[in-house]
């Protein structure tokens, strides 16, 4: 084989691999997800898990939240894979015990404050949640009703 030859063959290798392995990571990540009856089930039952719950189970246990909010944001990763939202941090605060990695992308806020329970979803997923009282999730909520009559439609998330 020639040089030439030889390289071509090892970087189609290389994207075969990469697709491969790819592949494998979106199998086994969709097997890891409970179903949607069992995250309901879990969702009912006050376990909410990180990483395995989406906001069709909460919606489909608990309801249409009161408040809702969406948006770009910037999370801190910590070392049980709970990822801190920016905003629910004071300014220039890493959080505690964060280690070095952020991540950031469209997230959705649902504030529950009948359950008493603020959830965040990143890439469809549980990533954090609060509980906070009745009273500091309304604050909440009014304070996101307030920013979205500010904001351009530039910023409001694309549908999905």
């Amino acid at each position: 084989m020639a040089q030439g030859s030889r390289g071509n063959y090892y970087q189609r290798l290389g994207w075969t691999g990469l697709f491969i392995v790819a592949t494998l990571v979106s199998v086994l990540g969709c097997s890891l997800m409970p179903s949607l009856e069992e995250q309901e089930r879990m969702v009912q039952n006050n376990k909410l898990a990180l990483n395995q719950l989406t906001p069709q189970a909460f919606v489909k246990a608990w309801g249409i939240p009161a408040y809702q909010h969406a948006g770009f944001m910037q999370f801190f990763g910590m070392k049980d894979d709970e990822l801190i939202p920016r905003s629910r941090l004071a300014m220039g605060e890493p959080p505690r015990g964060w280690e070095v990695r952020i991540e950031a992308g469209d997230a959705l806020f649902l504030a529950y404050p009948d359950r008493g329970w603020l959830v965040v979803f990143f890439e469809e997923r549980l990533v954090y949640r609060e509980a906070l009282t009745a009273a500091q999730l309304h604050e909440l909520g009014h304070s996101w009703q307030h920013e979205e009559k500010f904001r351009s439609r530039f910023e409001v998330p694309a549908a999905r």
